[in-house]
């Protein structure tokens, strides 16, 4: 079982408790923390006051030594994905190959109105997919030219090259049917998102795994299993979720701490607790 530090947002009061989480998760046996990545939450300028999260994650890759960064998740229809292939190329070699990128279609109407583009579902997860495969084109290909419908490249060369090879891992959060089959043809890691039953959550992976299994990948892809609503820290009720998890098959347990007074003694607690007995 791996430990991924997650419960916090990217707003920009919380700053302190993400970069304190980052630091306390890399001296304590976590593999990876999480944050989301919205530019708005919603309307309102308190809902409004967010840090760019990729920027924020190349912050802590100076931070930090071992801790994998990465989004859970970016909606890949929300930027270039060709500037975005970019960007997390570059950061890859900052932090020496510890990226994750997390994959999404994106939710957030009001941010998509304010600084990208707003479509239906369907159009999202058709952008995602053909984002997604344009990022991994330039990932590994010396020259790109590609003719999608939504996006466009004609001699295009991305250099240098991810650290990680075939490119950074791909973190999926979802439970749309869709998407869940876009995961089974690419993901590394996949998050069940927000089950609202034991049925709901077999049902989403059930039809991961069948995807998966159409793309001969079946035994690449790792379930992270645990909600990024945080919670006051109770080392029994943690030691609970995990042994919740691991009965459930996940390889990655999401542990969300709450954002108090407390919050940099419980990460550490986290480790000699649970960490320490997997």
């Amino acid at each position: 079982m791996k430990f991924v530090l997650g419960g916090m947002t990217n707003m920009f009061e919380e700053l302190p408790h993400i970069i304190e989480g980052a630091m306390e998760a890399d001296k304590h046996g976590f593999d990876t923390i999480l944050i989301p990545d919205h530019y708005m939450w919603g309307q309102g300028n308190e809902r409004s006051s967010t840090l760019e999260s990729w920027i924020t994650l190349s912050f802590l890759a100076a931070k930090t030594e071992k801790l994998r960064l990465g989004t859970l998740v970016t909606p890949i229809p929300f930027r270039p994905p060709a500037i975005l292939a970019k960007m997390i190329s570059t950061l890859d070699h900052l932090s020496n190959g510890r990226v994750t990128l997390g994959v999404g279609a994106g939710w957030s109407q009001s941010e998509f109105e304010g600084y990208s583009e707003w479509s239906n579902n369907k159009t999202r997860v058709d952008k995602t997919r053909e984002g997604l495969e344009l990022i991994m084109k330039l990932w590994k290909d010396d020259v790109v030219d590609f003719d999608g419908k939504f996006y466009k490249a004609k001699g295009a060369q991305l250099e240098p090259k991810p650290v990680q090879k075939p490119y950074p891992k791909l973190l999926f959060g979802t439970n749309s049917p869709r998407m869940l089959k876009l995961a089974g043809q690419y993901a590394n890691i996949c998050h069940l998102a927000f089950p609202r039953s034991n049925e709901e959550y077999e049902t989403a992976k059930r039809l991961l795994f069948e995807a998966a299994a159409k793309h001969k990948r079946k035994d690449e892809i790792s379930i992270l299993y645990g909600s990024m609503w945080p919670s006051k820290y109770d080392s029994k009720d943690q030691m609970k979720k995990v042994e919740e998890a691991k009965s459930l098959g996940a390889e990655y347990f999401l542990a969300s701490l709450a954002r108090d007074s407390n919050f940099k003694a419980n990460v550490s607690s986290f480790e000699k607790d649970i960490i320490s007995s997997f």
